[in-house]
């Protein structure tokens, strides 16, 4: 993608990158896009690379990314709507949600606490953008009715590989033999 500067058209939470520490662009602040895959956007702005959440993409003039869930009527948090928000999470290299790469060990939620804890992985343990992941899981979750907190640990042992990956991933990333 060729950069596009454009102007933010509010005020909008971001991640720096690789950091993950969350900033504040506010509105009327020329940006740069320089990368836009798996539905999130890589600004730059005042020498500084930052990763805005789809969900948000109006503030940059884009269409956002919707994600609505239906509140259960029992009060419980939902696992489908769980696995479902993980879905909308794809790895900044590799536009592939990271359900898909098989990055995500283990979810766990306690009802009582309202919270969900999540046993996740990085396709390499040195891998720079695991903050970013990181705080783009706790925020997806954190869309889900009646949660109230994200806990994620990431691990890594057993050691991610491409046979982790779904099938329809591998084809997709090229890498199915």
């Amino acid at each position: 993608m060729q950069q596009k500067m454009v102007t933010t058209q509010r005020e909008v939470k971001c991640r720096k990158v690789p950091s993950g520490e969350v900033k504040v662009i506010p509105k009327g602040e020329f940006v740069n896009i320089t990368q836009d895959l798996g539905g999130n956007y890589t600004v730059t702005w005042m020498g500084n690379m930052l990763r805005i959440d789809g969900t948000d993409a109006d503030a940059i003039g884009r269409k956002p990314q919707q994600l609505n869930f239906e509140a259960p009527a029992d009060g419980q948090i939902s696992e489908s709507q769980v696995w479902e928000a993980l879905e909308t999470i794809f790895d900044p290299e590799i536009p592939i949600n990271l359900v898909s790469l098989g990055l995500i060990y283990a979810v766990n939620i306690d009802q009582d606490a309202q919270r969900i804890d999540i046993d996740m992985t990085l396709t390499a343990p040195g891998c720079g953008m695991g903050p970013v992941l990181v705080g783009d899981v706790e925020y997806r979750l954190s869309l889900v009715p009646h949660v109230n907190s994200v806990n994620v640990n990431l691990v890594f042992d057993p050691p991610w590989s491409r046979d982790m990956m779904s099938e329809e991933a591998q084809l997709e990333a090229g890498v199915f033999f």
